[in-house]
């Protein structure tokens, strides 16, 4: 990738759009309104509150991220999506239960005024969702132009200068490619033909590359991760990152897993299991959903671990990933992880992790950090794969053949030293010989 020999100012109104305006996005925007108003803390969010290190360690060089590169700010953002239900961001949240009544009641005039555009729905990818604020269109290469037309009359009406989009949809039916997204000539055929490859997220993300608007894909969803999508990214100039969030479950297991390769400690089982009771947790109920879930949360280990290289210590893990929709437990997600794992002379022992978690409140910061950062790429003139922001999903896009890094911490190194190398500051090693020389 080319080295940016500058970056163009955030001056003016960043519009962030959100496909599925839930609970995850709702929480967004909730919070953002209460931070910039000083009702709240943007926990979490590493472009608001993480710090980076420059130079040698005896400098004490710690500037906030924020102070280092040109970012936008709370105070620039305009917030808009779609949905395929009509409520607007107040009546969503409320429905989505995760914020607290005071929370809400001190920005409802702001989410009220809200409201989503209608939403692409073409049911047979999201089975156990019924969608009423839909879009109709004779073909799907028509779906498309109706959100270019969402983009650009958004653009003009809330005074935007720049876009990003963020997908907080629900996760879809199991897709692998196929032949319609081998190229840009082929998808744009298969949108003619509503070609069933392409889904509802496709859609989206098509008309978004076309209008250069920087895309991150928030589900394991199969939505800008081949070819043709590669291809469109690099002829629009535009970034692209994926694929679904790392919040909860999956989180813990990139911040353990990369501890007991560290030690060199074997393991023979990782058994988890969740329980979750919002609109993501009943669209998992469905076991083409599920699949898709699945795929993402189950490649972690293997990437980390690299059995191939240990298999004494991980040739033989057993990895099982179950997932049940509880509707009482709401946006409060719980999940249980057993593992097995075994030391010196193979003598085993055991883990176990509860981890009672708020899902979107977990993914709120990563969306805001992805929509910062991927608008930050664009000014950079980045385009394509944005790999360096792997540290935010479960299944890191790559470039073809390159396996992706899961390490949380691999991860973070990888942020911090791009964000280093855009604006001409040395990247760290963390060798360290030179304060013994």
């Amino acid at each position: 990738m080319k080295k940016p020999t500058s970056i163009r100012s955030p001056a003016g109104k960043l519009g962030i759009l959100l496909p599925g305006m839930g609970a995850v996005a709702t929480t967004t925007m909730a919070g953002v309104l209460l931070a910039r108003a000083g009702k709240g803390l943007p926990v979490g969010a590493l472009s608001q509150m993480g710090t980076i290190r420059l130079g040698k360690r005896t400098d004490k060089r710690v500037p906030k991220i924020s102070e280092f590169v040109p970012l936008a700010g709370l105070d620039q953002l305009e917030f808009g999506g779609w949905d395929i239900f009509p409520d607007n961001a107040f009546e969503a949240a409320q429905h989505a239960r995760v914020l607290e009544r005071d929370h809400l009641e001190a920005v409802k005039g702001e989410l009220e005024q809200i409201r989503p555009m209608k939403g692409v729905f073409y049911p047979g990818y999201v089975k156990r969702l019924h969608g009423t604020h839909i879009k109709t269109a004779g073909t799907k290469a028509e779906m498309v132009e109706q959100v270019r037309d969402d983009i650009r009359t958004f653009k003009r009406d809330r005074a935007c200068d720049r876009l990003v989009a963020v997908w907080c949809g629900s996760t879809e039916a199991f897709i692998t490619t196929g032949p319609v997204h081998a190229s840009v000539d082929a998808f744009e055929d298969g949108l003619r033909r509503d070609d069933p490859g392409i889904s509802n997220a496709q859609i989206y993300a098509w008309a978004c590359m076309k209008e250069r608007v920087p895309f991150a894909n928030g589900a394991p969803n199969l939505c800008v991760d081949f070819p043709a999508a590669w291809d469109m990214a690099r002829e629009y100039n535009v970034p692209l990152a994926g694929k679904d969030f790392k919040t909860g479950q999956t989180l813990m297991k990139t911040i353990l897993a990369p501890g007991f390769k560290a030690r060199m400690l074997g393991l023979a089982g990782w058994y988890s299991t969740n329980i979750l009771g919002n609109r993501d947790g009943e669209v998992l109920d469905d076991p083409d959903s599920f699949r898709t879930k699945e795929v993402s949360k189950l490649g972690v280990l293997d990437h980390i671990l690299q059995p191939e290289l240990y298999p004494q210590l991980y040739g033989e893990l057993v990895h099982k990933v179950r997932i049940d929709y509880y509707q009482p437990r709401g946006d409060s997600k719980e999940g249980w992880d057993n593992i097995d794992l075994f030391g010196w002379l193979g003598y085993p022992m055991q883990m176990k992790v509860n981890f009672l978690c708020r899902d979107s409140i977990l993914a709120a910061p990563v969306v805001l950090d992805l929509a910062i950062f991927l608008d930050l790429a664009q000014r950079a003139d980045l385009r394509g794969t944005q790999e360096w922001l792997s540290f935010y999903f479960k299944s890191p896009m790559t470039a073809p053949g390159l396996y992706p890094e899961h390490d949380l911490f691999i991860q973070l190194m990888k942020l911090k030293n791009t964000l280093r190398w855009m604006v001409g500051e040395p990247t760290i090693s963390h060798l360290g010989t030179e304060y013994y020389d």
